[in-house]
């Protein structure tokens, strides 16, 4: 992703509001802790723990003892299933809190599962916010605004209010990718409100510089890791990095906060190839839909299908439509189409809720290595009384996970 030097006049004023909301008293600045740091990729991990002082060093190998060769090798691989949950009353939309490891049971294609781990809603939390940032983004949000002021404010703003009031030091961590044609990250895992404000400002003072949105890639890149653009912010002297993904973080809540159209340029993997992606990670998808006024106001003089230049038709916005509730609620995240700049607030604080209030389940479903899919299903009794309250409550949680493929045989071996 490019960053050009141009900045809207009027969109000083919009930086300083910004800037005044992400200040802080300096005093406190002092007791941010940094994330470790990884030695086998660039970006910070939250979680980690560095070798300690007084450690003996691991011996070089030409000194390592040999181990005996005539020692038949014997590996034993476990998997662990983790999925995150929140559980609310169907009615009223409240959040259950309280409850304990016998309150809950977990089905794997409709058998009952021992559950190994569990953890209440109180660990910190560790974000990927992933921006839609490109020449369709920019066109759209003109909408929103009526052309008075930059469509990219419409991605900028809900990056800005949840970067400012929801990222809780010392303990919370957040990496911001934008995207368009390829990912970018803008920051590693930090919680420094100083850094966080210069992402902000860095989007405020640049314009997209591509029209693809690239989204199947984007979320690959973000979960899975990989090489791509160096971190922004940091100015180094490399133009690619490696970049570790969020599912390798682990002993942590995680969470992506998706804020998009939904639509897909031309991404190197397909859409089924991103929701196994999304399926496997175990990470919950939080995604505030973009483009919802635009398709509102023009989207019934629009055509059935994409225009000689590229413009989205009505299908490709029901497509993105589609592809952003799915991967919300097969990770069991939320979707929030927004409309309006008075709804984020709102959308923003329902999103802050229920990452705060996620159970973290987990089982072992032993040595199954068929690659295939298998159903998640988790059940709550709220009161204890042995009966699940399912058609009273609703449990918000991954719903699938796919298996490793079988181990091939080594040839001669039966």
């Amino acid at each position: 992703m490019r960053f050009s030097r141009a900045y809207p006049l009027f969109g000083v004023v919009l930086s300083c509001l910004l800037i005044l909301g992400l200040y802080v008293h300096p005093g406190q600045s002092q007791s941010r802790r940094q994330p470790p740091t990884s030695n086998e990729k660039k970006n910070k991990r939250p979680g980690e723990t560095p070798t300690k002082e007084g450690e003996q060093e691991p011996l070089p190998k030409d000194l390592e003892p040999a181990a005996p060769k005539d020692i038949e090798k014997v590996s034993i691989s476990t998997q662990i299933v983790n999925i995150d949950a929140v559980v609310y009353h169907k009615k009223s939309g409240q959040i259950v809190t309280g409850l304990k490891k016998p309150n809950f049971a977990v089905y794997s294609d409709g058998t009952q599962q021992t559950i190994t781990n569990f953890s209440t809603p109180e660990a910190p939390i560790t974000v990927a916010m992933v921006i839609e940032y490109s020449k369709w983004s920019e066109y759209f949000g003109y909408a929103q605004s009526g052309g008075y002021e930059p469509g990219t404010y419409e991605v900028i703003r809900p990056t800005a209010m949840f970067l400012s009031q929801f990222i809780k030091p010392p303990d919370d961590y957040v990496t911001v990718v934008a995207f368009d044609i390829r990912p970018t990250p803008l920051t590693d895992f930090t919680n420094d409100p100083s850094r966080l404000q210069q992402v902000v400002s860095l989007l405020l003072r640049n314009t997209p510089a591509f029209r693809e949105t690239n989204l199947f890639d984007a979320l690959k890149f973000v979960l899975q890791g990989g090489r791509g653009d160096a971190v922004v912010l940091e100015d180094s002297k490399s133009d690619k990095a490696d970049y570790a993904g969020l599912a390798s973080v682990q002993g942590r809540r995680r969470a992506v906060i998706l804020v998009a159209s939904g639509l897909d340029t031309f991404s190197k993997i397909n859409y089924d190839n991103a929701r196994k992606i999304l399926q496997n990670s175990g990470v919950p998808v939080y995604i505030i839909g973009t483009g919802n006024m635009f398709k509102k106001k023009y989207g019934d003089s629009l055509p059935a299908t994409d225009g000689v230049f590229g413009m989205p038709g009505r299908m490709s916005w029901l497509q993105a439509d589609n592809t952003l509730n799915t991967f919300a609620k097969e990770t069991g995240g939320a979707y929030f189409p927004v409309t309006f700049e008075g709804e984020l607030p709102k959308v923003l604080g329902s999103i802050n809720a229920l990452l705060r209030s996620q159970y973290s389940l987990a089982f072992n479903p032993g040595d199954v290595r068929d690659g295939k899919q298998h159903k998640l299903k988790v059940s709550v009794d709220v009161d204890g009384d042995g009966t699940y309250d399912d058609k009273e409550y609703v449990i918000q949680a991954r719903q699938y996970y796919n298996s490793p493929k079988p181990e091939k045989q080594e040839k001669g071996s039966k």
